[in-house]
């Protein structure tokens, strides 16, 4: 069986997207992977499927990572299927997506994509847990899905790939685990952060959902308002904007570059 696809980046984070709004496709997980593989395949850190709504949305969002299994939300691939839906379909300038994470929408400028994201959740900061022989101060907040914040004094000295394996597996973050984010401070309202991906199991270029969790912990712990500015691992620099009420955040965006690389067509075998 052929598939056609179409191949984007969100700020690096890249996708395979397919539209399956007649919903004839089923993809076992072993095929998502198969598709995401980057010696074998397409090559990509998720896939995203455009399905019909089942609620008040425009438009489905399905999102599988690199590994075949399915997520709760991914903000970059978000931004990537606002671009990609409003192309199939002639829709324009603001889309509301249905997750599993809740219902999020996207305010399209030409390659800019600004999303609106679920409230966050479960932010926990100070938490101190022994990582890796090490104790390390670590902070949580659901941004859709799990991550945790470790502030660091120099990023690319910082092992990503040791420490955010050993935070995404530890104990406290059982049974599902978590994504893990570096983040050195710029300046002020300026951050830069590394994310090592759960489901992906490595580092990403960028993560949209560790950008906005990052901002909003590093607002909560340096008292600074919105906007906050976030450059990623790929060299782009995306925005995080939001209002904070009591102790939490409300209104919560994430805007940055949504870019289409090359469609073709892949034999599944």
């Amino acid at each position: 069986m052929t598939l056609q696809f179409t191949k984007m980046n969100g700020a690096g984070n890249d996708f395979v997207v397919i539209d399956n709004r007649d919903t004839s496709l089923r993809l076992s997980s072993r095929e998502i992977a198969n598709l995401c593989d980057r010696h074998r395949g397409v090559g990509a850190d998720g896939l995203l499927l455009v399905e019909p709504p089942s609620s008040e949305a425009d438009f489905r969002m399905r999102y599988y990572n690199s590994d075949g299994g399915e997520a709760e939300m991914c903000a970059n691939g978000a931004r990537c299927f606002a671009r990609f839906a409003s192309r199939v379909s002639g829709k324009k300038d603001l889309l509301r997506l249905e997750t599993l994470a809740g219902m999020v929408s996207a305010v399209i400028h030409g390659r800019m994509v600004r999303l609106g994201l679920s409230e966050p959740a479960e932010m926990l900061l100070n938490r101190t847990l022994e990582i890796g022989g090490q104790k390390l101060q670590v902070h949580s907040i659901n941004t859709g899905v799990s991550h945790v914040v470790v502030f660091v004094e120099d990023l690319e000295k910082t092992p990503v790939l040791d420490r955010g394996s050993a935070i995404r597996y530890h104990k406290a973050f059982q049974p599902k685990g978590t994504n893990a984010n570096f983040v050195q401070r710029l300046g002020p309202g300026k951050i830069s952060v590394r994310t090592y991906e759960r489901g992906v199991e490595g580092e990403t270029l960028a993560c949209g959902t560790g950008v906005a969790a990052s901002g909003l912990v590093y607002s909560a712990i340096d008292a600074l308002q919105s906007p906050v500015r976030v450059l990623v691992r790929g060299g782009d620099w995306m925005e995080v904007g939001f209002q904070k009420i009591n102790s939490g955040f409300e209104k919560v965006t994430l805007e940055g570059p949504a870019d289409f690389v090359f469609e073709g067509v892949v034999d599944l075998g």
